[in-house]
């Protein structure tokens, strides 16, 4: 484990990001959130912050799906993106998700908004923000998060063994750009929200039978995208 405080990187991720997390901006980045903490409500909880890198060791991710920000109501983010927990009516966002995965696969609808046993197959299900202010979206933008998260991206693409990048709309597209191409499965699609304007849209996209599709092809096993 490494970090600062409470602040600590499971496993894995250790070594990989431990020269990362140990640069100026990383200790700016940790002392900003922790002093919007004592003062606003922060979300995900702080337990749940390094949750996505918990569930899906570095050497076991197979697909990576980017988010944005958190979700910023209450009881919604608990660090992965587009999931929540049970209990907890799924945002827009996720139910047009599974309205696309039934379509898709012909998976039955899921009785709650939990996205953990694809974390658990190897799907890193990654904020490019990780942390929000309550009901203030953005609120965490531009203040280091961006540049750590690259760094997972940019490590993700240096290893040897390929992976599928799954980039959900324009901002997810522009991280492509961090990744190698040659070595690796970039499957873009439309962003799952529904209050996007005109343009190409997510429901009708498959992008699950697409991601098996390329997983097969590089020699790993499908994702079992069924929530239970």
């Amino acid at each position: 484990m490494y970090g600062y405080g409470n602040w600590t990187l499971p496993g894995s991720w250790h070594g990989v990001l431990a020269e990362e997390m140990a640069k100026p901006y990383f200790k700016d980045l940790v002392d900003f959130v922790s002093h919007d903490r004592e003062n606003n409500t922060v979300y995900p909880p702080e337990e749940d912050l390094f949750r996505a890198f918990e569930l899906t060791p570095f050497e076991q991710v197979k697909v990576v799906v980017l988010g944005q920000d958190p979700y910023h109501d209450e009881g919604q983010a608990h660090g992965l993106c587009f999931s929540v927990l049970p209990g907890v009516k799924p945002p827009a966002s996720l139910a047009n998700i599974f309205k696309e995965l039934a379509a898709d696969l012909g998976a039955g609808v899921p009785t709650h908004g939990n996205l953990q046993s694809w974390a658990e197959q190897g799907v890193l299900l990654l904020n490019t923000v990780l942390t929000v202010r309550a009901h203030t979206p953005g609120s965490h933008k531009n203040k280091g998060w961006e540049k750590f998260t690259d760094a997972v991206i940019r490590a993700l693409s240096g290893r040897s063994e390929p992976l599928v990048f799954a980039l959900w709309g324009d901002f997810a597209r522009k991280k492509a750009a961090l990744i190698d191409e040659r070595r690796h499965r970039i499957l873009v699609a439309p962003h799952p929200s529904p209050i996007l304007g005109k343009g190409p849209k997510f429901l009708g996209s498959r992008p699950f039978s697409a991601i098996n599709a390329a997983l097969e092809d590089i020699g790993h096993p499908a994702i079992d995208w069924q929530i239970f």
